[in-house]
């Protein structure tokens, strides 16, 4: 038995695969208003000092409002769960914890158990029964590095292979329920049923207020097919999306001669008109009112609002920049802009092609906290 005296002070979290069988990149799901990946990265800083994400030989991940997180690659092809591991151990050279990108609700009474139980031993990780393992929540001491280094190079990357050479705290569980993973869409309509029903609130200021964005950009630039692309991706992801359309005239949406329309001419300064499957409210202005309020008054219970035009006074605005439709400057000035969806090669530090509605979403998922705040 090899010793340790080692504290466990470094939280690495495994996100090197995107777990296509969901659909989508199941680490941009959200839950609580904050992906699964921002959750587990808030997590992990929760418990210890230094926070890292795995992530396989090559790849990148966007990892917005997560900030300053250690990325640590793989130095073994295949992008596996062992791999990471042994990557981070190496990176360290002292124990790390290691959780699942895609872990629902990690628990910190599990988490405390298993590193409580870890002096003493190579490893420490939940046992469920007396066959099944929990290997993705777990502590590894410098002695796994050996033996995985092993399996990796003979291409083996089983990480149950590496239990049998080593001395493994088991910590008991009755059932594997703290360690709920998303694997499938319908997994992750189990957690969110659960994240509903739960009576913990939010992560500090995750539903304060929407998240707002605006898409701004030049006359028929294609905004609104810019729209129709990104909502479909936003909602793929979890969230419940509102949109705002700017008109900078007069507009009317009721119709002269309708019962609705009467009670507005009866003198109503404000009328709802409602059926089953819908309600329009309608009030009369004396000033135009800014978006902040709009979204805060309107979409209080959504997770974001994204909406077109408002291109002076957005708080946070993503430019549509098209050379197609012969615009030959940008709208916003340097700094005006999060990011810019553009078929040009405009300088950017976040550039998308005109159809990524999928990659601006995930852009704009890591950033709602960011997106909270106006």
């Amino acid at each position: 038995m090899t010793f340790h005296n080692e504290k466990v002070t470094i939280g690495v979290l495994l996100a090197g695969g995107s777990g296509r069988r969901a659909g989508v990149d199941k680490r941009f799901l959200v839950l609580h208003g904050r992906t699964v990946l921002l959750r587990n990265v808030a997590f992990l800083r929760s418990v210890f000092p230094t926070v890292a994400v795995s992530l396989g030989a090559g790849q990148s991940l966007d990892l917005g409002d997560a900030g300053d997180a250690d990325v640590v690659h793989d130095a073994w092809p295949g992008g596996s769960p062992l791999a990471g591991i042994a990557a981070a151990l190496d990176r360290y050279r002292q124990p790390v914890f290691a959780l699942a990108a895609d872990t629902a609700f990690p628990d910190a009474g599990a988490l405390q158990r298993v590193i409580a139980a870890f002096p003493g031993h190579d490893l420490a990780l939940p046992a469920i029964g007396h066959e099944y393992h929990q290997p993705l929540f777990a502590v590894y001491g410098l002695a796994c590095l050996a033996p995985m280094t092993t399996l990796l190079e003979a291409g083996r990357h089983r990480i149950v292979e590496v239990l049998t050479s080593l001395d493994a705290a088991e910590v008991r569980f009755p059932d594997d329920s703290l360690f709920h993973n998303i694997n499938t869409m319908d997994d992750y309509q189990e957690a969110r049923r659960h994240a509903a029903e739960s009576s913990d609130t939010p992560e500090d200021g995750a539903a304060a207020q929407p998240a707002l964005v605006a898409i701004v950009g030049k006359s028929d630039s294609g905004k609104t097919t810019l729209i129709e692309k990104v909502v479909p991706e936003l909602v793929k992801l979890g969230l419940r999306v509102g949109t705002v359309k700017h008109d900078a005239h007069s507009f009317e949406i009721d119709h002269p001669g309708k019962d609705s329309w009467r009670h507005g001419q009866a003198g109503a300064h404000a009328y709802a008109i409602a059926s089953p499957e819908r309600l329009a409210f309608i009030t009369k202005l004396d000033g135009e009112m800014p978006l902040a309020d709009i979204a805060r008054r309107f979409f209080a219970d959504f997770d974001l609002v994204v909406a077109e035009g408002y291109k002076r006074t957005a708080p946070h605005r993503v430019e549509l920049f098209r050379v197609g439709a012969g615009h030959a400057q940008p709208l916003c000035g340097p700094g005006e802009t999060i990011a810019i969806v553009t078929d040009s090669n405009l300088p950017h530090q976040h550039v998308f092609g005109l159809g990524d509605g999928a990659g601006l979403a995930r852009f704009l998922a890591v950033r709602l906290d960011s997106l909270r705040r106006y």
